[in-house]
């Protein structure tokens, strides 16, 4: 606290608040809400769809239909071996044949990333609605086998 001393009117010193250190500690009390604010927890909603669990039935028949595409760049079929313009002739009757058009594929680690595409276009002009890629353990073909033949 401050005070005024000697003041001609008053035989008293008249006491005065010093706003300062007030002021300071307020200040100081500032920033840091400031600078915590941005670190509270937010909090947002999620809305995630039910999830239903339906038995799907498997239906016996035809073996899916399955593209691989070995080290040398051959293409096999549900095992049998296709050049690639047989690719393009032979893949329409296979989907003709069946319901849905779904095309898996799967190729070894050694084949170019292009290549894969490349038939991949090839199936898809041939009437292939789905592709889908398959994964498979390192060496191994969708088969099972070790691709050694």
């Amino acid at each position: 606290m401050a005070m005024q001393v000697g003041s001609a009117k008053s035989k008293y010193p008249a006491p005065a608040i010093n706003v300062t250190p007030l002021v300071d500690v307020v200040l100081v009390l500032l920033i840091i809400f400031m600078v915590i604010t941005p670190l509270l927890e937010k909090k947002f909603w999620v809305h995630t769809p039910k999830e239903e669990k339906v038995e799907v039935e498997r239906i016996e028949g035809d073996p899916p239909l399955v593209m691989q595409v070995e080290a040398d760049g051959s293409v096999r079929v549900n095992g049998v071996h296709l050049q690639r313009g047989e690719l393009a002739e032979r893949l329409p009757r296979m989907f003709a044949a069946r319901d849905d058009h779904v095309l898996f594929v799967t190729a070894r680690d050694e084949v170019p990333y292009g290549v894969v595409v490349d038939l991949m276009d090839v199936a898809r002009e041939a009437g292939a609605v789905t592709i889908a890629p398959l994964m498979t353990s390192s060496g191994q073909g969708s088969d099972g086998t070790d691709g050694q033949t």
